[in-house]
């Protein structure tokens, strides 16, 4: 008689937890919650403390406010586009991923670069065809090979498979980093411009491959990064891409 009413305690726990909302836990706060947003592993609460960008000031740099920085400067690619703003929230979430290594959080910020990529169709729809894409690749901001070995992954580089793998474009190394430079984050403006002179490079065999050998006659490239504070290393990847190939660059970063 034991052995039958523990296996019907058992049947109807089994019964009932089938019929009742299934329970996730938050990426974010790590609460188990029944009502997450599915979409990007999210509880309610977090999912509204999201800073989305949802109106765009500068039209070169997609700030949601007043810019100086693209005032100053020439810039080397068309337009850049962020998903949301750098607030204390997303610091934590991206420290989390980026230098604890929590890399289940990769599929979250791919998927809120979707915001950055749908915020600059609205502006290509808008030039109403003055240009033809012949080939579209998606790239991203490199690490040096210390970084990586730090890290044991390129934040930038996941990013771009994840928004490669749901908009169909595909993803492409073209950029390659020639020496290793400390965190831009803690630099100045001026700073910035002069660490990054000579950086970056191209990747000759695979710009062979994808660029020069192709029957297409010019290219639209977007370079993926994680996080766009003044621009300096958008603008030093777009110039060397832009560099005697037939290249028109856009930006497409997670926070600004």
């Amino acid at each position: 008689m034991r052995v039958w009413k523990n296996w019907l305690s058992v049947w109807r726990e089994t019964f009932f937890s089938l019929l009742s909302p299934m329970k996730e836990e938050c990426l974010l706060c790590k609460q188990t919650s029944s009502d997450g947003v599915k979409q990007l592993g999210l509880c309610g609460a977090c999912y509204m403390r999201i800073p989305w960008i949802r109106t765009v000031v500068c039209e070169i740099c997609g700030r949601g406010e007043r810019c100086f920085d693209c005032k100053r400067r020439h810039a080397y690619f068309s337009k850049s586009r962020s998903a949301v703003r750098y607030d204390e929230t997303m610091k934590d979430l991206l420290a989390r991923y980026k230098y604890r290594g929590d890399e289940r959080l990769k599929t979250v910020l791919g998927q809120m670069l979707m915001h950055s990529f749908q915020l600059l169709e609205v502006n290509r729809e808008a030039l109403n065809g003055k240009f033809e894409i012949k080939k579209e690749y998606i790239t991203f901001v490199p690490v040096s090979d210390q970084r990586m070995h730090e890290r044991g992954f390129n934040q930038a580089e996941q990013m771009a498979l994840e928004l490669g793998r749901r908009v169909g474009i595909p993803v492409v190394s073209l950029l390659k980093r020639s020496r290793h430079t400390d965190k831009q984050s803690f630099k100045k403006r001026i700073d910035r411009l002069d660490d990054l002179e000579h950086v970056f490079e191209v990747d000759d065999d695979l710009v062979h491959k994808y660029i020069k050998s192709s029957s297409a006659t010019s290219f639209l490239i977007y370079i993926i990064d994680d996080v766009y504070t003044t621009g300096s290393t958008m603008n030093q990847c777009a110039k060397i891409l832009t560099v005697n190939l037939p290249i028109e660059v856009y930006g497409l970063t997670w926070a600004r």
